[in-house]
């Protein structure tokens, strides 16, 4: 196919058509039988052409220039129509040059469609882009690039302009879309009129971002807004240029606001919820000629509607708290940055400043509200430091790790509370929970909480994760070397009444040799299962980790490990498993990398399990479960059946012995006791009453009698097949004084046991011989009547029975 382009000179339209950029010249222009790369037609000119390939558009492009001069004519203000027609399908770009005085302005009106800007790279969704630039002398800045379907009805510039229009080959649009209008000086660089209708927001640039906006120059931008909606403005990426003169600056023009101009720095946070239309406008300086910067400005513009519960405050007091952020954010923040047309939330420190991100430090009363029709988009992050350098200052000290009240009441849902506890090498960190106990995260015993504890000690080498916990477990403390940071994240609504109950303390401790040490002290019957840190990774080479497992009274623990083997190779020292319980004496079991651990065996007192890490030949590492079950304790059978026959047999024996206590009860006379006539008995305790002392005299010798003797005629009507019962006395080896004492009643010695306790206390002794009180019993030959007894007492005819070893006892 064959084309003809004919331009009219007065028209001063120059068209190009050209390879595209970095293609091979597979495809030519023919124009009468001349074969042509590129083809120029000028003003006034009438060309014919064709070309060599049936799909030119992929190799070629058309550019269509036209040249308006405003300043030595009149300008052809109006709309600006595609010329020429005719033009084969490829891409093209219009581009009109409009010179003008700079004492003048230019207005670009848009009328089919409204511009979007958008950044350097971004494409438009349908290849259709327009460019504007400034020109003002021989001085040339990009106001921006656009695509259609956006909220720019208007830029008016000072001086001239150059417009581009870029089509696709397959684009059907035959209309510009805009026209051009003469204005009076602008006094500024440039003047962007949008128009936002609804909720909505818009992003903008500065003239060429991301480069530097021009040294010493003004823009405005001018925001047409419905009265009854709420506008605020976010930068979202600035910098500054070096000053030399002057300062850059934000200015607003805010109507009804009683300060007009309002003045801000482009660090500050910028105004929100303003009622209806405004102007913004960036205020360049002198800028330094050696080292001048860069002034670049990227921001949006949101509009909403004023929020039912706007003028609702919260109170937020940190005033008692220390070394604590608080920053309420959108969800996914700062990763996730909210779509365009995602609605916004604002979080506000007052009516006029409001931000998507805004942070609140400790020592100061806050009242904010919110700018937001679904709080449940919005989040909490909180971070509070605690440190120790000095352990005198701080050994005993516990603090709280639980969220302030100041954070739960708010209507927002806490996301993640972090606390970094900061120490020295010497000073380690304890954390416990006495009441709640924490659970490890492990695949075979998930938590199910609302929220849970994820723990990392770290140095500036190293990073050792020591696990993820949550309430309700067996493990009551954790000691842990290094700084230590602990991040409390929760899941779901039902942290508000879960936190309630939160006890989780901390505390600085002297050093400690493991890198981690946990106490774990089970309900019973309870099955723990524990893992070593950092999981799955392993443990860092030369670490060690130990458990400190507590049984519970009456309950047996069994203790095993999931896998038979460490799994790793050592290159350098060895990798060790130690089990030991917690008494005197006890086997300590020893396992190397190399060696089978322990089959699972039951422990029936506290024991420790530690954990030594090597430096492995490769990569891998060591990682290490086991898990703790817990049961009552056993009693073996055979023992419970002895204990029951010696039951048995002593219940025959006690009911035998009581038949034959009950029986002589029956007949049984008083106790008769023989008291020796031949010494001088007095009161004892006095002095001086015995003419001899204890060693030269028998006072302290007693001859006790018993009812088996006294009755002894009756036992022998059995042919003396049963031998009295006697006791046995045994000697007293404690100091004996000059005294003796009194001798006891019969009576007594019955009840000598339960009265004891109520018993005054003998007198001391008053001297310190070391003679033994002895008691004789009368020999099975000697008379039966009390008579010849005491004939028979001069002549020592009775045997002590300290010397009697044969015989068990007198009975009672």
């Amino acid at each position: 196919a064959s084309f003809t382009i004919s331009l009219h000179k007065a028209d001063n339209v120059t068209v190009t058509i050209k390879l595209r950029p970095g293609l091979s010249p597979s495809c030519r222009i023919r124009v009468k039988n001349v074969i042509w790369s590129e083809l120029k037609i000028k003003p006034g000119q009438n060309v014919t052409f064709s070309f060599t390939c049936s799909t030119p558009e992929k190799y070629f492009i058309t550019e269509i220039q036209k040249n308006i001069d405003c300043v030595s004519g009149p300008c052809p203000f109006g709309d600006v129509h595609l010329y020429p027609p005719g033009l084969p399908r490829l891409n093209r770009t219009y581009i009109w040059d409009v010179k003008a005085s700079t004492k003048a302005g230019l207005e670009l009106k848009f009328t089919t469609s409204w511009l979007r800007q958008i950044e350097p790279g971004e494409r438009c969704p349908d290849s259709i882009s327009y460019n504007i630039n400034s020109s003002i002398d021989k001085a040339t800045v990009n106001i921006g690039t656009f695509c259609r379907n956006g909220s720019v009805s208007r830029v008016k510039l000072l001086g001239g302009v150059v417009m581009s229009l870029r089509l696709p080959w397959h684009s059907p649009l035959t209309t510009s879309g805009f026209n051009i209008a003469n204005r009076a000086s602008i006094k500024r660089l440039c003047i962007i009129e949008s128009i936002l209708k609804g909720e909505s927001s818009i992003t903008l640039m500065s003239p060429n971002y991301p480069l530097g906006f021009p040294e010493d120059e003004l823009m405005t931008w001018q925001f047409v807004i419905p009265p009854n909606m709420r506008a605020s403005v976010f930068f979202h990426n600035y910098s500054l240029s070096n000053c030399e003169r002057k300062e850059e600056r934000v200015e607003y023009y805010i109507p009804g606001s009683p300060s007009n101009p309002e003045v801000f720095k482009l660090s500050d946070s910028q105004p929100a919820n303003i009622a209806g239309s405004f102007n913004m406008s960036l205020q360049g300086c002198d800028q330094d000629a050696q080292n001048p910067g860069v002034l670049r400005l990227l921001f949006q513009v949101v509009v909403q509607h004023p929020q039912v519960d706007e003028n609702v405050t919260h109170l937020v007091d940190l005033s008692k708290e220390k070394n604590m952020t608080v920053t309420i954010h959108s969800e996914g923040w700062p990763s996730h940055i909210p779509l365009m047309s995602e609605p916004i939330c604002l979080i506000c420190k007052d009516p006029r400043t409001c931000d998507r991100v805004l942070t609140l430090t400790s020592g100061a009363v806050y009242r904010i509200s919110f700018l937001c029709k679904d709080l449940s988009r919005l989040r909490i992050t909180a971070e509070k430091g605690i440190g120790c350098m000095d352990i005198r200052w701080c050994q005993g000290k516990i603090y709280s790790l639980s969220v302030p009240k100041a954070i739960i009441q708010l209507p927002i849902r806490l996301h993640k509370f972090i606390w970094k506890l900061l120490a020295t090498d010497l000073i380690n960190v304890e954390v416990t929970s006495p009441s709640l106990k924490l659970q490890q995260h492990v695949p075979e015993q998930r938590c199910n909480t609302s929220y849970s504890y994820s723990i990392v000690s770290a140095t500036p080498e190293t990073e050792l994760n020591v696990g993820v916990f949550c309430p309700g477990g067996s493990i009551e403390k954790i000691q842990m070397r290094n700084n230590i940071t602990i991040s409390l994240k929760t899941f779901g609504k039902g942290f508000i009444n879960e936190s309630i109950s939160q006890d989780l303390k901390m505390s600085f401790v002297p050093h400690i040799k493991d890198e981690c040490i946990f106490t774990v002290s089970p309900k019973p019957k309870a099955k723990v299962y524990l893992q070593t840190p950092n999981w799955p990774y392993g443990l860092p080479p030369y670490v060690s980790v130990s458990w400190f497992i507590v049984v519970p009274s009456r309950q047996t623990a069994r203790l095993g490990f999931s896998k038979d083997r460490m799994g790793i190779a050592c290159e350098t020292g060895r990798a060790y498993v130690n089990i030991k319980e917690e008494i005197l004496g006890a086997e300590e079991i020893v396992r190397r990398e190399d060696e089978l651990l322990p089959q699972p065996r039951n422990m029936h007192h506290d024991f420790w399990v530690n954990v030594s890490n090597c430096k492995p030949v490769d990569k891998t590492q060591l990682t290490l479960q086991f898990w703790v079950t817990f049961a009552d304790k056993k009693i073996d059978l055979g023992i419970i059946l002895a204990v029951v026959a010696g039951a048995v047999v002593l219940a025959a024996i006690g009911l035998t012995v009581f038949c034959v206590k009950k029986k002589k009860k029956k007949t049984q006379n008083p106790m008769v006791g023989v008291y020796n006539a031949n010494v001088n008995t007095q009161i004892p305790g006095k002095k001086g009453l015995f003419g001899k002392g204890r060693q030269n005299n028998e006072s302290h010798v007693y001859a006790v009698i018993d009812d088996a003797v006294v009755y002894g005629h009756l036992l022998k009507e059995s042919n003396g097949s049963v031998s009295p019962e006697v006791d046995v006395y045994r000697p007293f080896d404690g100091p004996v004084g000059s005294l003796p004492p009194s001798p006891p009643p019969f009576s007594f010695r019955k009840d000598i046991k339960r009265s004891s306790n109520t018993e005054e206390e003998p007198l001391p002794l008053t001297d310190t011989d070391q003679d033994a009180y002895t008691f004789a019993h009368q020999k099975s030959g000697q008379s039966e009547d009390k008579g010849d007894a005491n004939k028979k007492d001069e002549g020592d005819t009775s045997v002590p029975l300290l010397e009697n070893k044969e015989q068990d006892g007198l009975a009672e």
